[in-house]
């Protein structure tokens, strides 16, 4: 194993095998602690695609809220699912699933339509024309702006649904959905993540159809492993430390440079970071 790939493996904790009932445990029980020793604490706020990432951070989140609810005596903690379509998603269906099998506390729409267009017409009033790469991460900025604004109203933490796959090659927009509180699935591949899946009885068609961020609209629901240029399977063979093509290996380290300022805090005059 090369040096970068070794030092990516033990940065994003990533375990070659995983023990499922282990994982799960990990996951929830980091959830149930941040919310003791947080008093204000009243809910976690997560947004629902459809896709495979937060159907399964969601049913950790609705887990971990009723051992807690239970363990207090009484309803104090809530698990509010939010739904954020720009007008009409295609997938639909399939978010109506990830929420029958999430069973959240509470579910919420709000149509990010109107929002992201406002901006945009706003910018073209000041000269700036988004291309289409650019709204989508407007849109993506959208959607954590909600979330943000839900759990303030409800004494809330937003967590996110970026894993070991997506913090290696950056597939993620920056403060958009990789601004976040809790990151609970952090150190799982995504291979791993569809075996905790199926172990809690998901439904099939949620983890294995094929993941897409679709925030482009030149390209609807462009496929992640077309946009990065190498197949999930391929990264976490990666992640897992096993050997990999040479150049599928390049394209998941040039990711990982790239994308390095996704993955600091906000630079200051004392890091070495920016020099």
């Amino acid at each position: 194993m090369q040096d970068l790939q070794k030092q990516i493996i033990e940065d994003l904790k990533v375990l070659p095998e995983i023990d499922v009932e282990e994982e799960i445990r990990k996951s929830v029980d980091f959830l149930k602690e941040y919310a003791r020793r947080h008093a204000f604490l009243n809910s976690f706020v997560i947004g629902i695609s459809g896709g495979q990432d937060s159907t399964l951070v969601g049913k950790l989140i609705q887990i971990a809220v009723d051992e807690l609810n239970e363990e207090n005596g009484e309803q104090k903690y809530s698990h509010i699912a939010v739904r954020l379509p720009y007008g009409i998603q295609a997938d639909e269906a399939d978010c109506q699933d990830a929420l029958d099998f999430i069973q959240p506390t509470k579910v919420l729409e709000v149509n990010i339509k109107g929002a992201v267009d406002a901006s945009v017409t706003s910018l073209e009033e000041a000269g700036i024309r988004l291309s289409d790469f650019a709204k989508g991460n407007e849109k993506a900025r959208e959607r954590m702006k909600v979330q943000y604004s839900i759990a303030a109203m409800n004494n809330g933490v937003v967590v996110g649904t970026d894993h070991a796959a997506e913090a290696l090659t950056g597939f993620y927009t920056k403060y958009g959905d990789g601004g976040v509180d809790l990151v609970p699935i952090y150190r799982l591949n995504k291979r791993q993540g569809r075996q905790i899946l199926s172990h809690l009885g998901c439904p099939e068609h949620l983890y294995l159809k094929i993941p897409t961020a679709d925030l482009e609209e030149d390209r609807p629901a462009l496929p992640d492993e077309t946009a990065l240029g190498v197949t999930y399977d391929v990264v976490d063979d990666y992640l897992e430390g096993k050997e990999v093509p040479e150049a599928a290996k390049n394209v998941i380290e040039g990711h990982y440079l790239k994308t390095q300022h996704k993955r600091h805090l906000p630079i200051t005059i004392f890091d070495d970071f920016w020099k």
